[in-house]
């Protein structure tokens, strides 16, 4: 059985190449359990082979007979190469900050096996199935979140991974944070002694970055589909002018969201009655509603390239040096350069900014009564009720907490190892910058929604279109119209609920399911 008591689902086969975002989803959250193909398990055991050779003849290998960084002119004897491996971690594991959530470090985990399983790391067929094995019976390292230059990789973060596999360090088994001897003991799984390149490969490479990027693409893309529902109702709420999503319009510049959106929202409003037609009520929308194709669309469009990006990197090998054992070479390269990730993971904190500012923009438009012709701040009795005054203020301050956190962490560099490593991606900056912009987002679109279905009932409800009903209705089943002030942070919790739990999503899709979200 799994974890909510229904069938145990197939194990997701890790061969390196054909991991997707679905799957990462799978084994993060849903605790879906992984193994080895067959080849994956061949291709270790050859470039493990080569790294023996390496080290039986002592030939000069960066990380497996030298010191790392700086310390790579330094010849390291074979006797000396389990104690190197094992002073790397324990040195490495710096990191600061807040742990990682379990989905995260199983995302970090999962990748870490994933880019092992393609066969040119150099690690033992034993070591990459004790990672597995935690991985399977929820083994979770205690990772920092802070601490990583992205470029050599994410080292500190994911030394802390490896220390419950030495014994040491601390990690979550059965919700108790243990420390690394005793989770590991618990769990029946036995700890392991790292040998030549081992340490080096486990650590060397992009997958904290890359495990936050690939949870907040995901959940960025579902945030899209909401942020289009919200604007939807806000279309209703405040009769808006149709003529904007024609068609024709968004054929003479054919961007790919561009068009998606202005149709997807006219679908949703099908058959409402509640929106007008160009000089009906005016000539045209402000711009919060008239180029919702266009803001929705370009964030769309910038996030369908960045999960391009991510899964390009969740079956990439990202270590240092690569072995290639059909020459039987160790080749120094510079894979574990976050700079792919960085850039991209910028762009999507960026992207996701810019769904928030034009949200709040509708929502103030929604509330303000110069702009609306609605009650000031969506109450009867204003003055006595504040209403929703306070909840576009609290959505501004998240729009403005997301400006700062949208400067990119790519734009900047500070040399590491003695200026042997001078250039450095700041990813994992730029992913958790993303995540946080990404959890504010989705406050301010529960906060839209909320305001809107509000204003619809002060407007007088005519009848809403196919997809927005579906979103009203759900909506009131959790929240009630408000008619006297009461604390409203529990309203938005639940519309915040019904955006994470897919809910609404869901709800929407069911009656609408010709929408091509």
């Amino acid at each position: 059985m799994n974890c909510k008591g229904g069938p145990v689902l197939k194990k997701i086969i890790i061969d390196g190449n054909s991991l997707t975002l679905e799957d990462v989803v799978q084994v993060c959250r849903h605790y879906r359990e992984v193994e080895l193909s067959q080849e994956a398990k061949e291709n270790i055991l050859k470039s493990r082979k080569v790294v023996d050779d390496f080290v039986e003849n002592e030939q000069i290998v960066y990380g497996i007979t030298t010191g790392f960084g700086k310390f790579s002119d330094v010849t390291i004897s074979k006797e000396d190469s389990k104690l190197l491996q094992r002073n790397l971690i324990v040195s490495h594991a710096v990191g600061a900050g807040e742990p990682f959530p379990t989905d995260v470090v199983r995302g970090i985990m999962l990748l870490r096996i994933n880019s092992l399983a393609k066969g040119y790391s150099g690690v033992r067929l034993e070591t990459i199935e004790t990672l597995i094995e935690m991985l399977n019976k929820r083994v979770h390292p205690v990772i920092p979140e802070k601490g990583s230059l992205g470029a050599s990789g994410d080292l500190a973060p994911l030394s802390h991974m490896v220390l419950p596999m030495l014994g040491l360090g601390k990690a979550e088994y059965q919700g108790e944070i243990l420390d690394g001897a005793t989770a590991m003991a618990k769990a029946g799984i036995d700890t392991i002694q790292l040998t030549a390149k081992e340490g080096l490969a486990l650590i060397n490479g992009t997958q904290a970055m890359t495990a936050v990027g690939a949870l907040t693409v995901y959940d960025a893309i579902d945030l899209l589909k909401v942020a289009d529902i919200a604007a939807a109702l806000s279309f209703e709420a405040q009769n808006g002018v149709v003529n904007a999503l024609d068609s024709r319009i968004h054929k003479l510049r054919p961007h790919r969201g561009q068009m998606d959106t202005a149709e997807i929202i006219l679908k949703l409003l099908q058959g409402s009655h509640m929106t007008s037609k160009q000089g009906e009520i005016r000539v045209q929308d402000a711009y919060a509603l008239r180029c919702v194709p266009q803001v929705h669309g370009a964030s769309k469009d910038a996030i369908n390239y960045v999960k391009e990006k991510i899964e390009i990197e969740i079956n990439s090998v990202t270590d240092n040096p690569l072995v290639f054992p059909d020459t039987k070479e160790g080749l120094s390269g510079g894979n574990f350069h976050g700079q792919p990730m960085a850039l991209s993971l910028d762009l999507l904190g960026i992207a996701l900014s810019e769904i928030a500012n034009i949200s709040e923009r509708r929502l103030e438009r929604l509330v303000n009564p110069a702009l609306s012709g609605l009650p000031a701040f969506l109450v009867e009795k204003g003055g006595l009720n504040s209403g929703f005054m306070i909840v576009q203020y609290s959505a501004a301050a998240l729009v403005s907490e997301n400006k700062v956190l949208a400067h990119p962490a790519s734009v900047d560099s500070i040399p590491s190892s003695a200026n042997q490593e001078d250039h450095v991606s700041m990813g994992t900056i730029a992913a958790r910058k993303a995540k946080e912009i990404m959890e504010n987002t989705r406050r301010v679109l529960a906060m839209e929604l909320m305001c809107a279905c509000q204003a619809i009932d002060l407007r007088g409800n005519k009848g809403l279109g196919l997809g927005t009903k579906a979103a009203y209705e759900l909506i009131r089943k959790e929240v009630d119209t408000l008619v006297d002030d009461r604390p409203l942070y529990e309203d938005i919790n639940k519309c915040e609920y019904l955006i994470t739990s897919r809910k609404l999503i869901e709800k929407v899709e069911s009656v609408a399911g010709e929408i091509n979200f």
